[in-house]
């Protein structure tokens, strides 16, 4: 399944509590990246927060990346 990795760039202080739940929902802290499926769920929460995130394709790490990490 794809994935979609976020990072929270710009604070939620300030902002309405559905889009600071929003970003409790994803995970979010401030300058942290999360790695999410692509699912329409996801996509509906990230249209609601797209003003303090930057969202890419997360890379699929193979077998060996993942040992060493």
């Amino acid at each position: 399944m794809p994935e979609l990795r976020i990072r929270q760039v710009k604070s939620g202080i300030d902002a309405p509590r559905k889009i600071r739940r929003n970003l409790e929902a994803l995970g979010l802290k401030h300058q942290r990246t999360v790695v999410r499926p692509d699912n329409p769920a996801i996509r509906g929460m990230l249209f609601r927060v797209k003003h303090l995130v930057e969202v890419e394709p997360a890379q699929s790490k193979t077998k060996k990346q993942r040992k060493e990490s």
